[in-house]
């Protein structure tokens, strides 16, 4: 039991934000909460440090930048006339402070390899609920709204749209410790426009070149940042690396690795087994865990398991080519006739070092519009709103090819 005479109206030190205060003692709890404080860590961008080295902010950062963004908001909404009483505001800033705490280790790699029945979300919402338990009902608003439940429309599209607190956040952070300046978007003046009309979540006409230049950022932030080459293949060979050790549990092979770690990679996880007893353990999973497992593995007997370990430790990763067409099967065939003569594994193993996938990215999407409100009380989707012609042009998907195989060959 914690101390009852702690001091529980912190302030954090932000650097992009400045002074964060925690609002009450209800939220400094969660916050001290060892689910929460697992975050700390969970890097916030994986594997990107080995593209940008200043990438080594974690899912606490944003977490706590998502409390203060969404703080903001309820101010601007309340200053506007949106009725919002203190019981929904603190619903809102609980809802948006955990809305990542079901991330696994290294974000989305371990749902690609070894707990693949459950997605990130549905962990979240566990977590929540027993947190609720804990905390004697005090979260079940904040559930209803995260879950898109709640009546008001317009409190779920601030936890999740296409111009949601969350958005307003990574991408500000993630271009601050990145370096890369296109994704620097102006958060400030984004919730400074914010309006509600027939319950929804509106961008007043004043900040039309605002949300563009949101828009245009995003796409910018996949192409340069969260789709970079480098990153594409340090992620995909951790998901490799992590299916290999996952294959081999399941043979019975021996692996080094923390308790945790090997409960995930010896037991099959499902979303029909996630108990109260799987998640107290996902609960201990941590970036610390995968990294010091590969760490381990890079001397393993299996030569698959030990080569990919070296070369991601190593930062000698896969070289990518990228292309907008489909890789021809000739292609990919010869590369991996290459592989076989030059190393000593089977041809049901070449696929973990020769493989072909796409990725896309779209910066807009209609079908969840962002709504501008104009004098006249009406609104409009800012794709016809904006008399930028190229927002039209990023409501199609992109669509890229991409071939990875061992540098040496």
């Amino acid at each position: 039991m914690k101390n009852s005479k702690t001091n529980k109206l912190k302030i954090l030190n932000d650097p992009i934000y400045g002074f964060i205060t925690i609002p009450n003692s209800l939220i400094f709890d969660i916050i001290e909460h060892p689910y929460f404080q697992r975050l700390r860590r969970v890097t916030q961008m994986g594997f990107s440090n080995l593209v940008y080295p200043g990438a080594n902010h974690t899912r606490f950062h944003h977490a706590i930048g998502c409390m203060y963004l969404m703080q903001k908001a309820v101010r601007v909404l309340r200053f506007k006339g949106v009725a919002i009483s203190d019981e929904e505001a603190n619903a809102l800033y609980i809802a948006i402070l955990l809305h990542d705490i079901g991330h696994g280790a290294f974000s989305h790699a371990l749902e690609h390899s070894i707990v693949n029945g459950i997605s990130h979300e549905e962990i979240s919402l566990k977590f929540m609920k027993q947190l609720n338990k804990e905390f004697k009902g005090k979260l079940s608003l904040a559930i209803e709204i995260f879950e898109g439940k709640h009546p008001r429309k317009f409190f779920y599209q601030l936890i999740s749209s296409q111009l949601d607190i969350d958005r307003l956040d990574y991408l500000k952070r993630d271009s601050f410790y990145t370096g890369v300046t296109e994704g620097n978007i102006s958060s400030d003046r984004l919730i400074a426009m914010m309006n509600v009309a027939n319950d929804e979540l509106v961008i007043e006409k004043k900040g039309i070149y605002s949300v563009e230049k949101f828009i245009i950022a995003r796409r910018l932030m996949y192409w340069q940042v969260y789709l970079h080459k480098t990153g594409l293949v340090a992620e995909n060979m951790l998901v490799k690396v992590l299916q290999r050790a996952k294959e081999l549990a399941l043979q019975d092979v021996a692996l080094p690795a923390t308790k945790t770690m090997q409960y995930f990679l010896y037991n099959q996880i499902t979303q029909e087994n996630f108990t109260e007893e799987t998640l107290a353990i996902f609960a201990k999973l941590d970036d610390y865990d995968v990294l010091s497992a590969i760490k381990e593995w890079t001397s393993h007997e299996d030569v698959v398991l030990s080569q990919l370990s070296k070369m991601i430790i190593n930062r000698n990763l896969f070289k990518i080519k990228i292309q907008d067409k489909p890789f021809s099967k000739s292609e990919t065939k010869e590369l991996e006739t290459k592989l076989l003569s030059q190393l000593n594994i089977t041809p049901e193993q070449v696929d973990y070092f020769v493989f072909s996938k796409k990725v896309s990215n779209q910066a807009y999407n209609t079908d969840n519009p962002i709504k501008i409100l104009f004098r006249n009380h009406k609104t409009k989707d800012i794709a016809s709103a904006s008399d930028q012609l190229n927002l039209l042009a990023l409501t199609k998907p992109v669509q890229k090819h991409y071939l990875c195989y061992p540098k040496k060959m």
